[in-house]
């Protein structure tokens, strides 16, 4: 599947190895999904903290190192987790074979997030 034009327009300022491994996810994946966010401004980011849908004011989305993706199933956006286990597969799958480190927040231990992939701050602090 290729990403449409809404979700490329929310990956621009978002790091180019991040982009890499999204559309190339998006090809082998065995779920749809659309990209929701990627970079952020820091008040987008105080908003989403006041609403408890973050934890910190501190996140990669604000330095475009960070996506949430969203499953999207007959035409609808949907929140199962079993989705994300999927898609999470083809990101990690995509991000072997560009050799991108990622990190995905549903492998988080606490405030698990599995819409979110960031770039691992390992390979890019």
């Amino acid at each position: 599947m290729e990403l449409n034009q809404r979700s490329l327009d929310r990956l621009v300022g978002v790091h180019a190895d991040l982009v890499k491994v999204v559309r190339r996810a998006a090809e082998i994946s065995a779920v749809v999904f659309i990209v929701t966010e990627g970079r952020r401004t820091r008040e987008r980011q105080a908003q989403l903290l006041a609403k408890g849908a973050s934890q910190t004011l501190n996140s990669r989305h604000i330095t475009g190192h960070a996506v949430d993706l969203a499953a999207v199933v007959d035409g609808e956006v949907r929140w199962d987790w079993p989705l994300y286990y999927k898609i999470a597969a083809a990101m990690k799958q995509a991000a072997t074979e560009t050799g991108v480190a990622i990190v995905w927040g549903g492998d988080w231990r606490t405030f698990k997030d599995g819409p979110h992939f960031e770039l691992d701050r390992k390979a890019y602090p």
